[in-house]
């Protein structure tokens, strides 16, 4: 068949859709773009902002106008699997918890066994290890879409991570929809440190990333297993607001000043890592002395990128019945001011490297030349006369930066 795959959202989406993606190949079906008039478009939605849903929709609209069979799947599909039916005939909704029914489905592939190759699509490849969420955030539809926290068996992580790196790939980004509950669910008890220090022992792959990862999970006993070289120095870990007004509606279940006392104690340990973080502005409530206290506080921490989101109110979820909302037009003042902070931030980060050796993976190339991400989490531009051949891991020195990444000069790799 000829199939077209679609996703939105979070990495464990992206995980889940390249594991897909990866078994329908190894099946002998040609995975195509929506415009090559596919036989089957595979679409994995996201709820997470309602910017999110509208995208959802238009994906599922656009496959429809070709006249293309649809499987929709993921956490929109999920929290309105009756309304996507009402669309068309031509829609199959797949619950999350279904999502490998689609490779039987489709497949005669055990994907247990599964062979992965180097033309898998990407070039660090994320490796689901985690799924669903025990947090209750006011603001928040995923665990109503995703359940409770499970944790992938240890002997799957492995054997998966060990088929990248025979496939000759150097990094593995472990995900989850709350990648710090790892292990909890498991009997014995395990945790995210015990999965690493296990990933350590058990594989030998260049370079493990971290993804999403709340304050309150990040403990000594995880920091230890950060330490080891093969782990990238770079952690995502959420604040959503700088005052604890709105943390305390957002059901956030620690204040600005622990969130602070961590990111200290963090860099005292690593002072090169990277750190990045989410913000949400324009929940209910956040006066204008709220807001500002969220840009103090961000502009005092050594981020080294923001995400931004407005607030987006979600259907179920007990902030959608709070009142004092804030305007779209506010909102959108908000967020304008808060990436300008955004970018000093990144652009500081930046600058901090100059002269540095990072090593990267190499991902692709454009007509500047070649690009790939460090272990701290940059974007490299390397030299456009400069050819890697072979290299997909290699050393270079930061010599300048512009827009969103480091200028890159190879070093005695």
């Amino acid at each position: 068949m000829r199939i077209t795959i679609l996703t939105l959202g979070c990495k464990t989406n992206q995980a889940e859709s390249l594991n897909i993606e990866s078994v329908l190949k190894s099946a002998g079906n040609d995975i195509v773009a929506i415009s090559e008039s596919p036989d089957l478009c595979i679409i994995n939605t996201c709820t997470v902002t309602a910017k999110a849903d509208q995208q959802s929709r238009q994906l599922i609209h656009k496959a429809l106008r070709n006249n293309t069979k649809v499987i929709a799947t993921g956490c929109y599909a999920e929290l309105n699997a009756d309304e996507i039916r009402k669309i068309g005939p031509l829609i199959d909704v797949i619950k999350n918890s279904d999502k490998d029914s689609i490779i039987s489905k489709l497949t005669d592939i055990d994907e247990t066994n599964l062979c992965l190759n180097s033309n898998y699509p990407r070039h660090r490849p994320i490796v689901k290890v985690q799924d669903g969420c025990n947090s209750s955030c006011s603001y928040c539809s995923i665990p109503m879409a995703r359940g409770k926290s499970r944790s992938e068996l240890l002997d799957k992580i492995i054997s998966r991570i060990n088929e990248y790196d025979a496939a000759g790939y150097k990094e593995v980004v472990l995900t989850g929809i709350h990648l710090g509950t790892y292990g909890l669910d498991l009997k014995p008890q395990k945790s995210l440190s015990f999965l690493l220090k296990e990933i350590l022992r058990e594989t030998s792959i260049a370079r493990i990333r971290l993804s999403s990862v709340e304050m309150n999970e990040i403990n000594e006993d995880l920091l230890e297993a950060i330490c080891n070289s093969r782990i990238c120095k770079h952690l995502h870990i959420p604040l959503q607001s700088g005052d604890d007004y709105i943390l305390s509606k957002m059901a956030r279940t620690y204040s600005v000043r622990d969130f602070a006392y961590k990111l200290e104690h963090i860099y005292n340990r690593f002072p090169d890592i990277a750190i990045g973080t989410d913000i949400i502005t324009g929940f209910p409530g956040e006066r204008e002395e709220n807001f500002m206290r969220t840009c103090r506080f961000i502009e005092s921490m050594p981020f080294s990128y923001l995400h931004i989101f407005p607030y987006s109110s979600r259907p179920g979820t007990r902030a959608a019945f709070l009142d004092d909302k804030i305007s779209e037009t506010t909102k959108k003042q908000r967020v304008r001011i808060l990436r300008n902070i955004a970018e000093v931030k990144r652009r500081d980060y930046m600058a901090s490297q100059l002269n540095k050796v990072l090593e990267i993976v190499i991902e692709n190339k454009s007509d500047e030349g070649y690009y790939g991400t460090s272990a701290n989490y940059i974007k490299v531009l390397l030299a456009s006369d400069f050819d890697p051949g072979e290299q997909t891991l290699m050393n270079i020195k930061v010599a300048g930066y512009e827009n969103c990444h480091v200028l890159g000069i190879p070093v005695n790799n």
